[in-house]
């Protein structure tokens, strides 16, 4: 499958470039607020490798990272290519999902994908998480990812619009992507020890196979597009919003809920430290200052 590897791994640099550039574009608009007076933010690129098990090239990828911005107080889009042998605890974690004869005899991996998550300045601005992939085995191959919006206090009229665009997205596939994708999320952006969902959902599916790679494809990259489609809107409706002090107090309680989740269920954060990748890299998701009640 080495044009089909080729085509996503240039897919997800190609949407990384889309998204630094639109999300520079609001840094340059914001003209009022309290943080107008910066800078406009900027993306840093560092590159990253991978230091799996063995020797030789392992692959890595590209971390984007802007921080102290006008609208961004942290974002990062992160891209990876990565490939090698899956070690023990990877394949448990990967076998515990799905069953995948012979790996154990050839653990050969080859996997592929962008992660963003963005912390916004204003508290009025929702935190969103968007990520797709494609993995590889001599055994199979499938992708996952999805989209969920973070606010600090739900606005409805925001989490109907943000839905409707991965409605939309999912609906030009299959009828029974968005609501089993939905389903899927809610599930999973769960922070089980606390009671309560990470934030207002969006959609969250791994392990899609259906057998027709291009379909799939193109699947994975209706839901990269789509998440602009969703998120530009909300934040430009948004970042003007008068906030206080206590409605930061609560924006940092919220973010370290969000970090939670991420340390103690994302499967990306287990699997990207289990296979050896940067550390630095898999916990770009981490809020840049957050506070616990």
């Amino acid at each position: 499958m080495a044009a089909e590897k080729a085509q996503a791994a240039a897919w997800f640099s190609e949407l990384r470039d889309l998204i630094c550039a639109a999300f520079e574009s609001l840094e340059d608009e914001q003209r009022s607020g309290p943080h107008a007076g910066l800078p406009p933010g900027r993306f840093e690129r560092k590159e990253t490798r991978r230091a799996g098990e063995g020797a030789g090239d392992q692959g890595g990828g590209v971390m984007s990272v802007m921080r102290g911005g006008r609208v961004f107080e942290k974002v990062g889009v992160n891209v990876s290519e990565v490939y090698g042998a899956l070690g023990a605890q990877a394949q448990k974690s990967l076998t515990a999902r799905r069953e995948i004869p012979g790996l154990a005899g050839d653990p050969r991996f080859w996997a592929s994908g962008i992660s963003l998550v963005a912390h916004m300045r204003s508290p009025k601005c929702p935190a969103v998480h968007m990520n797709t992939r494609m993995f590889w085995t001599p055994w199979c191959w499938w992708f996952g990812g999805g989209a969920d919006l973070n606010p600090m206090v739900e606005e409805p009229e925001d989490t109907a619009f943000f839905h409707a665009r991965l409605r939309a997205a999912c609906d030009r596939h299959a009828p029974d992507y968005y609501p089993r994708f939905k389903a899927w999320a809610d599930e999973y952006f769960f922070i089980r020890h606390r009671g309560e969902a990470r934030g207002v959902g969006g959609i969250f599916y791994d392990d899609l196979c259906t057998g027709d790679w291009a379909a799939d494809f193109a699947f994975t990259r209706d839901v990269g597009r789509a998440f602009l489609d969703a998120f530009l809107p909300i934040t430009e409706r948004r970042r003007d919003a008068p906030w206080s002090e206590a409605d930061r107090a609560h924006q940092l309680v919220r973010r370290g809920l969000y970090a939670e989740f991420n340390l103690v269920y994302d499967r990306g954060t287990r699997f990207g430290l289990e296979t050896g990748h940067n550390p630095e890299a898999v916990l770009m998701s981490l809020p840049p200052v957050a506070t616990w009640p």
